[in-house]
């Protein structure tokens, strides 16, 4: 059973993540419940899980279920790297981290959310032996998917998809009589976003994807940015080039944020990528799902 885990093999396994939130008078049960606020809820949970497992592929939700006092969430893997790359966020603290982002931001929260997580495969509770990953693979592993995809998943996903893809383009006329972008603003690919402050989602979501690039970024960034001027990118890169490229690229976009404070913007970030030619990862940082 264990070789396959590794062997690239078929492998699919199912796992339940629990979750409650801790903070008074925001309820992520009643609040799925509630059809004006249900979209949000799976939104916040689908975009957590594109955090956490590396993209949009090698998994699947099949159902959001009631577990009073907890929303349950029912998860097919069919990737053992995008399984292993979960549990690795969940054990680190990465996936309550990305869950309490996205909530306070689709939720307008003025304050951090607390979530309270579980995570089980059949009748074991995988928190009580997240460091051992090749036992909490087999158990996901063992825990075969007894049903198919919840047909409100999959009015959910659609709806997701066509607010990702915006509205069919405008005709060129039309767009050069557009108003203005508005200065909380910014655009990208003939698309207008809302400018904010970085998050710890965004540097994940970078510091995954931008690999052997992220210097060619940081110089982009330089541009604008002088604690990133001169040797600073060729520092980061000596002083942490024992740890790999995910370090490199994390301590890059901390160092612009320690330095930048609240004119650490999204926009910023997005413009250095294109600069750098990496549209697609900002693509992925703002949540813009690849066209078929």
């Amino acid at each position: 059973m264990a070789d396959k885990t590794v062997d690239g093999g078929p492998w699919t396994g199912c796992v339940v993540m629990f979750l409650q939130s801790l903070r008074s008078g925001v309820d992520l049960l009643a609040l799925y419940k509630d059809e004006r606020e249900k979209f949000n809820v799976f939104k916040v949970i689908k975009l957590t899980l594109i955090d956490s497992a590396g993209g949009l592929g090698g998994y699947e939700i099949l159902k959001v279920h009631d577990a009073e006092p907890f929303l349950g969430v029912e998860m097919k893997f069919v990737d053992v790297a995008a399984c292993q790359q979960f549990l690795e966020s969940y054990s680190s603290g990465a996936v309550r981290q990305s869950l309490s982002q996205h909530a306070c931001r689709l939720f307008a929260l003025s304050q951090e959310l607390t979530v309270e997580t579980q995570l089980k495969a059949s009748t074991h509770i995988l928190d009580r032996c997240l460091d051992k990953l090749e036992v909490c693979l087999q158990h996901i592993h063992l825990s075969q998917p007894e049903r198919l995809r919840d047909e409100e998943i999959d009015h959910l996903e659609q709806q997701l998809q066509s607010q990702a893809l915006g509205p069919a383009p405008q005709p060129a006329t039309i767009i050069q009589e557009e108003s203005p972008v508005p200065s909380n603003c910014f655009k990208f690919q003939n698309r207008v976003f809302e400018d904010r402050m970085l998050t710890a989602a965004d540097v994940q979501s970078f510091s995954n994807g931008v690999g052997r690039q992220w210097r060619h970024v940081g110089r982009a960034l330089g541009k604008s940015c002088r604690a990133l001027k001169g040797p600073a990118i060729d520092n980061l890169a000596y002083e942490y080039e024992r740890e790999g490229l995910y370090e490199q690229a994390y301590q890059l976009l901390n160092r612009f944020i320690q330095a930048e404070g609240r004119a650490a913007k999204l926009s910023r970030l997005v413009k250095a990528l294109e600069d750098s030619k990496l549209t697609s990862l900002a693509e992925n940082i703002l949540e813009i799902q690849p066209r078929e």
